[in-house]
């Protein structure tokens, strides 16, 4: 390839990841300044403010969906982090062949559209007559959280040495000590990236909550129904705080995956 053709090159690839973050961020950029333009309408700009921030304090709707997004994101959180490593730990001391098995069915809500798997809890909830509200959106988020624990957890026990846990056993140690004195703290980073990467997915989660959930709203939902309506200004603030807080905890994972890789 010749410096011409090999200039040109780099112009098209240039030009061409140019317009797609373009595409991309450009959106996102109009809506946080629009939610700083104290002007009602998008078609004037009115001055910088705070008003809409102000606002959303102002609305009973948005703080009951902002108290049900985070203590759903939270014990979500909790509980996907706990049963996720639990079975991240059983299926590594599993054989092969079933470790294999189990890692395949654990990879499926995690390639499942959202769609499909809203309208099959859903449908299970309906089956068993469960009234579709805060705890069947509680358990729907437990559910597709779990597997992105396991998968955080998984590489660290597969970078351990097994006969750490063997060697705690002979000196003494109850196996469930052992897991806690040892495999724990090696998996920890594993554990907390698992449980950032929970949060984050459960935080801004829209398909599957609204489909095992009725009574209960969460942010996602609020703003899904705002924009049915007609949209305010103030729906353009709670995005920004919703796309700010969720770029906040992406860039965490990705420092700590870095910082994972490097050590």
């Amino acid at each position: 390839m010749n410096k011409r053709s090999g200039g040109l090159f780099r112009f098209f690839k240039g030009t061409y990841l140019g317009l797609l973050l373009f595409f991309l961020y450009a959106p996102i950029v109009v809506m946080i300044v629009l939610s700083f333009n104290d002007a009602k309408s998008r078609a004037r700009w009115g001055g910088f403010s705070f008003r809409w921030y102000l606002r959303l304090l102002e609305r009973s709707d948005i703080m009951n969906a902002l108290w049900v997004t985070v203590s759903i994101a939270v014990l979500a959180t909790i509980v996907a982090t706990i049963l996720g490593t639990l079975a991240a730990i059983g299926t590594h001391a599993m054989k092969k062949g079933w470790a294999n098995a189990m890692l395949n069915v654990a990879y499926l809500p995690m390639t499942t559209p959202d769609i499909v798997t809203g309208v099959s809890l859903m449908l299970m909830f309906v089956f068993v007559h469960m009234s579709p509200g805060y705890w069947t959106m509680l358990i729907a988020h437990i559910a597709f959280d779990t597997p992105y624990v396991l998968f955080s957890v998984m590489p660290k026990l597969q970078q351990m040495d097994p006969n750490l846990y063997e060697a705690a056993l002979d000196l003494g140690c109850t196996p469930l000590r052992a897991v806690r004195k040892v495999i724990l703290p090696e998996v920890m980073p594993g554990v907390v990236t698992g449980a950032l990467l929970s949060f984050t997915m459960s935080l801004d989660d829209f398909v599957v909550s609204y489909f095992t959930s009725h009574t209960e709203k969460n942010l996602s939902m609020v703003i899904y129904s705002a924009a049915r309506r007609g949209i305010e200004p103030s729906i353009y603030a709670l995005s920004t705080i919703m796309f700010l807080v969720v770029l906040a905890l992406l860039l965490i994972i990705n420092r700590r995956s870095s910082l994972e890789e490097v050590s």
